[in-house]
C-alpha cells in the first residue's frame, strides 16, 4: 500500500470521526434519559419480585428501541421537522392536538417520578424535601436557559454519565451467574403479577416524550442526510447503554434483595439504597446509588420538559429552538420553566406521588399503540419515497410494533385483573 493510499485512508478515517463526533448526542442524551428515575425503580423491583426472569426482556428491547428512535431520526433528517409539526403538516390540527395531549400526559407522570427520585436522594443525606427540589429546580432552569443547543447536550450527557455507577451496584452485588442463565429461560408468562411488570419495562423503554425529543433535537441541530448514518449510530449505542444499565439495576437487585427479602416492595429511592446498603455498605451504597438515580432524574427531566416545550409549540406554532434567546422564543422557554416549577412544587406538596412510579410506566404502556402508530404512518408518508417504510421493512416494522404494543396493553390490563 503507496503512503498516498495510506494518507487518503487516514485522511477518511478522520472525516468520519468528525462527522460522527459532530453528529453524536441526541440519541445517547435521550436514551440516557429513557433510563429514568421510574425505569430504575420499575428494574429494580422486577429484580427482587422475580430475580433473573425479566433480564431477558431487558435485551430484547434493545432492537426495539432502536428501531422506534431510528426512525424518529430519519423523519428529522430528511423533514428538518419535530414529531408535532410532521403530524400537524400530514394529518392534520386534530390529530396533532391528539398527539401533544398524549405527550402532556406523560410528560406529568414523568416528572413527578423524576422529581421524587431528586428528593429521594436528598433525603438519604438529610436535605429537605423543599431544599434539593428547589436546587433541582434552578439547576435545570439555569442549564437551559442560559445555554445553546451544544452546551445543554453536554451537559445532559455528562450528568446522565452517573447513571454508569450502577454497573459499579451490579457488579459490587456479586451475582450468581447460573441462577441468572436460569432465569433467562424461566418465564412465568401466565402469572399476572409477572405480566404487569413487564408491561411496566416495556413502557419504561419506549415512552412518547423520547419520540418528540430526538425527533425535534435533530431538527434542532439541523442534521442532514450525510449525517444519517453516524446519527443512526449514536441512537445504537444510547439503546444498547440504556438498557445495560436497565439489566445493571434488575442484576444488582435480585442478587441481594431479591436473593433475601423476594416480598419486599421498593416505591422509592430510598427503599432501594437502604435495602441494598446492608451489601454495599451504607456510605458506597447511599453514594454510588444516589448518583446514578440523581444523574437519571436530573437528563429525564431537562429532556421531558424540552420535548414538551418543543412538541407543544410544533403544534401551536410558537417559535422553539435552543439556538434562540429567551426573548425570542418566550413561549418556548416559558413552558419548559412552566413544566420544571409545576414538576418540582407537585412534588414538595405530596410527597409519596413515588409510589406511582411503576404506574407511569404501565400508562406509557397503554399510550404506545398512539405512539408508534403515528410514528409508523409518517415514516410511510412523510419521508422521501427511497427512505420510508417500505417492503420487507416495513411489514417487520409493523409486526415488531403490533407485538411490543401487544404485549405491553395486555399486560398492564392482566395485571389489573382485567384479563
Amino acid at each position: 500500500m503507496t503512503d498516498a493510499t495510506l494518507s487518503a485512508n487516514a485522511s477518511r478515517t478522520r472525516l468520519r470521526l468528525r462527522r460522527f463526533l459532530a453528529v453524536f448526542g441526541p440519541g445517547l442524551v435521550v436514551m440516557l434519559a429513557d433510563t429514568d428515575v421510574g425505569s430504575v425503580i420499575t428494574a429494580g423491583q422486577s429484580g427482587v419480585q422475580w430475580g433473573y426472569r425479566l433480564l431477558l426482556l431487558q435485551l430484547v428491547l434493545v432492537p426495539i428501541l432502536y428501531v422506534v428512535q431510528e426512525l424518529t431520526v430519519r423523519l428529522a433528517v430528511f423533514t428538518g421537522r419535530g414529531h408535532g409539526e410532521l403530524i400537524r403538516d400530514t394529518f392534520g390540527p386534530f390529530w396533532a392536538w391528539v398527539s401533544a395531549a398524549g405527550l402532556g400526559v406523560a410528560t406529568i407522570g414523568a416528572l413527578l417520578t423524576e422529581f421524587s427520585g431528586v428528593a429521594g436522594v436528598g433525603e438519604l443525606y438529610g436535605v429537605p424535601r423543599a431544599a434539593s427540589l428547589a436546587v433541582a429546580a434552578v439547576a435545570l432552569l439555569v442549564i437551559v436557559i442560559t445555554g445553546s443547543y451544544r452546551r445543554v447536550e453536554r451537559v445532559a450527557i455528562a450528568v446522565g454519565l452517573f447513571e454508569l455507577a450502577f454497573f459499579f451496584v451490579a457488579w459490587a452485588a456479586h451475582p450468581d451467574g447460573s441462577a441468572m442463565l436460569r432465569g433467562l429461560v424461566d418465564i412465568p408468562f401466565r402469572n399476572r403479577d409477572y405480566l404487569y411488570l413487564s408491561a411496566a419495562n416495556i413502557g419504561a423503554v419506549v415512552m412518547p416524550w423520547m419520540v418528540f425529543y430526538q425527533q425535534s433535537a435533530v431538527a434542532d441541530k439541523r442534521l442532514r442526510p450525510e449525517h444519517l448514518s453516524a446519527a443512526r449510530w449514536d441512537t445504537a449505542l444510547g439503546a444498547v447503554i440504556t438498557q445495560l444499565i436497565m439489566a445493571a439495576v434488575l442484576i444488582a437487585c435480585a442478587a441481594t434483595i431479591g436473593r433475601r427479602s423476594p416480598d419486599a416492595t421498593l416505591a422509592t429511592v430510598g427503599d432501594m439504597a437502604q435495602a441494598l446498603t446492608p451489601f454495599l455498605g451504607t456510605e458506597i451504597g447511599n453514594l454510588v446509588f444516589g448518583l446514578g438515580v440523581l444523574g437519571a432524574g436530573m437528563v429525564a427531566s431537562i429532556v421531558v420538559s424540552l420535548a414538551f416545550a418543543w412538541g407543544l409549540g410544533e403544534v401551536t406554532g410558537y417559535r422553539r429552538s435552543l439556538e434562540m434567546h429567551p426573548l425570542e422564543a418566550h413561549w418556548f422557554y416559558g413552558v419548559y420553566a412552566l413544566c420544571v416549577i409545576v414538576g418540582a412544587v407537585v412534588v414538595g406538596i405530596w410527597p409519596d406521588l413515588v409510589s406511582l412510579n411503576v404506574a407511569v410506566q404501565v400508562m406509557n404502556a397503554f399510550m404506545l399503540p398512539l405512539v408508534l402508530g403515528f410514528l409508523i404512518a409518517l415514516a410511510v408518508k412523510a419521508l422521501p419515497r427511497p427512505y420510508r417504510l417500505q417492503g420487507g421493512y416495513l411489514w417487520f416494522v409493523v409486526a415488531l410494533g403490533t407485538v411490543t404494543c401487544a404485549l405491553g396493553v395486555f399486560g398492564g390490563l392482566a395485571g389489573a385483573g382485567l384479563f
